[in-house]
Parts: C-alpha cells; structure tokens; sequence
C-alpha cells in the first residue's frame, strides 16, 4: 500500500495552491535525514525513526533504513496504517493498557513484529495475561525514567525494575529498555546537550545491566529524543537511537540549538488578506487551525510568536513573525523591539510560516505539498493521515 499522489498537484505553482496548506522543502527533509543517518553511522547504532511527526508513508519510506523498518509509532492506528503499508518492524511507544492489547495482538497476528512499553507491574501482568490467553507472545520493553521529565520507571529503582521484568516473563516477551529524554527540550549549549545524551545512555544501560544480572533478558536498549540523537558522543551499550522531529525540524529545535533556520523543511503558506497599517499589521488566512496553539519558542530566548515569516522561496523576512492568530486568522508583525521595516505585502501575496513544533503543525493538515529548494514548482502532494 502506497499513500496517494495528488495529479492536481503535479507541476502545480505554488501561487495556485489553495490556502492555508503545508509545504514540505523534500531538499531539506531529505539533508536532515542524511544529517542525522551519517551522525549515527560511525557508532554503530541504527537509527528507529519515530513516525508520529510525518504520518505520512511517503516520508516514512525516506526515514527508515528499509521499507519493512524499523519504525517507532506513538498510536496503534500509526501502527495499523504503516503496517498495511509494509513495514513490520514498529514500536509502540506510549505505555500500552489492556484494553489495547487486542489491537495489538491483532497486529502481530497479521505479521508485524509490534512491541510495546510499559512501566508498571499492572501492565506487564496484562501483557504476561493476554499472551498465554491469546497464544501470541506479546514483546514488551520497560520505559525507563532519565531525567523526570515524564513516565518510567528510575533506573536506580531496582526492585520495581525487576518486579516489572519477572511479571513481563509469565508469558510475554521481555525484549529490552527504553527511554526518551525529553528533559533534552530545555537543555541549552553544546554542554548541557552533550550531558542530557550521556544521563540518558547510562539510563538504560544500567537499567539493562540490573536485568541481565538477575538472568532477566534485555536485548534491546532504546534511546531516543532529537536533541541527543545530535549531541550524543558515546553510545556503548545502546542498540538503537529514536528520534522524529529531526525529519523536519522546526523553531524550537532551532532555539535549542539542534539546526539552523536554514534547515526546516516544513511551513504553512498563506496568503495576505488585509492590513491594519495604524498597527504595523498584515492579516492572513492561516490562525490556529492552520499553525496549533503550541507557542513552544515562548521560553526560549528568541519568542517566534506562533511562527516565523517567509517569502513564497522560503526566505525569512528580517523579524517579520506570525505574532498573533485567531481560529482562521493570523496577524503578521516586527518583531518587538526590532528595528525591521514591515515588507510591502499586497492582498493576495502568498507567504510561509515556519512553525515552533512540527508535529503540532502538521497534525492540523491532511496532505503536504512538496517543493524542492526554492522553486516554487509543486512537484507532489502526500497524503497525511490523523487521528487515533
């Protein structure tokens, strides 16, 4: 199963699109993956690509090492939708509850090797019961806790680890540990980075090594966030790296220092609809049903507003931002305290926004139209898909 190709969009201008919509620079996403693949090569870890940001099997084709995986999803139907396109190898990774496990057994009777996480002793008891109930052996990796930024269990918590990992045993699969450092987020400096990737290595290879001394298998150990995937300078003991934004990168992972400007490949395109000029401001069509709400630059040393303005190349405006949005409209304007000039922008200019967080952008469209660079040919569109 291929995602549909849109005829209209083929050799389609950008000027003719309808707005708001995502664009994808394909030149960009495909020098983030490269980025990233050569980074890891050298240390020997593969790289798991989390598919929730793309959603798309067009991007997953290009993310992953082959079409059958592997892949990290973050719900059953990403799951179901890339196992139907062929890919076998997935890991679920939310922390998985009963009433899921038929899904998930659903999957893996089809032939997809679907793994899930978990971190409580009430979990591994449902998966353990589930599989001696249903005869398909479901595989499991306890999600360890590296910085307290969500769940998952402390590494230094080894009785809870254990009791997880011998419940898992009573007739599921103990297949590894995982982790995610999302603490990484608010990590700043090549420093601090590099240190956020090392506590979360030694994490999980901790976390392994109290399994394995209590003759408790641990074949997989699991990292994963964008900002270490980048900074990490040592991965021994690690099977595999996680990592989705990095496809596309985005403000926050720009004001976190992980990629210049210059490399994210998605933004929305709008088109101007009005001024206020008494108020130095440009209205659009794309508000917060085009952007999300996420203001995630808010804390960040240089607040993007809800999104950085382009040209239609894809060119930043000097301190021009999408500084406010209402459902379908968003108001464009200097940067406060900056000395830019407003750019001479007429009714029905076309412009594109750079948004704070990839994944929340994207969730608010259904297709990407791709363009390569600055040309402003829209050579395909790529079907997206939503929901749970």
């Amino acid at each position: 199963m291929r995602a549909a190709t849109s005829p209209e969009a083929a050799q389609s201008r950008i000027g003719t699109l309808e707005t708001p919509c995502l664009i994808i620079d394909a030149a960009r996403m495909d020098r983030n993956i490269a980025r990233l693949r050569d980074r890891l090569a050298p240390m020997g870890v593969p790289l798991r690509p989390h598919l929730k940001t793309a959603k798309s099997i067009e991007v997953a084709v290009r993310a992953m090492s082959s079409p059958q995986g592997p892949a990290t999803v973050s719900t059953l139907k990403e799951a179901a939708f890339f196992a139907a396109a062929g890919v076998r190898d997935i890991i679920y990774a939310v922390g998985i509850t009963p009433c899921k496990l038929a899904k998930v057994i659903e999957l893996r009777q089809n032939g997809v090797d679907l793994a899930v996480i978990l971190d409580t002793v009430e979990q591994a008891e449902a998966v353990a019961l589930a599989s001696r109930t249903s005869g398909e052996v479901i595989p499991a990796l306890i999600e360890i806790d590296c910085d307290g930024h969500r769940s998952g269990v402390p590494p230094q918590d080894k009785d809870r680890l254990l009791s997880i990992g011998r419940a898992i045993t009573q007739g599921g699969e103990l297949r590894g540990v995982m982790t995610h450092a999302g603490g990484s987020y608010a990590a700043r400096g090549a420093t601090a980075l590099r240190q956020a990737a090392e506590t979360e290595r030694r994490s999980v290879v901790d976390a392994a090594n109290i399994l394995r001394q209590a003759g408790l298998p641990c074949p997989v150990v699991s990292v994963g966030s964008t900002p270490t995937a980048h900074y990490a300078t040592d991965l021994s003991g690690v099977t595999e790296v996680r990592a989705g934004v990095f496809v596309f990168f985005d403000l926050v992972m720009a004001g976190i220092g992980i990629c210049e400007i210059d490399d994210i490949a998605m933004s929305v395109l709008a088109t101007v609809i009005g001024h206020q000029r008494e108020k130095g401001w440009i209205l659009i069509d794309a508000g917060w049903m085009a952007m999300s709400q996420d203001r995630g630059t808010s804390k960040q040393q240089i607040d993007q507003g809800y999104g950085l303005v382009c040209d239609s190349a894809g060119t930043p405006f000097q301190d021009l931002i999408l500084a406010d949005a209402n459902q379908e409209h968003g108001i464009l304007k200097v940067r406060p305290g900056s000395n830019a000039a407003l750019p001479e922008l007429a009714i029905g200019d076309r412009v594109r926004i750079l948004p704070n967080h990839a994944c929340a952008t994207g969730a608010q469209h259904r297709s990407y139209h791709i363009v390569h660079g600055t040309s402003d040919i829209v050579t395909n569109e790529w079907v997206r898909f939503t929901g749970w």
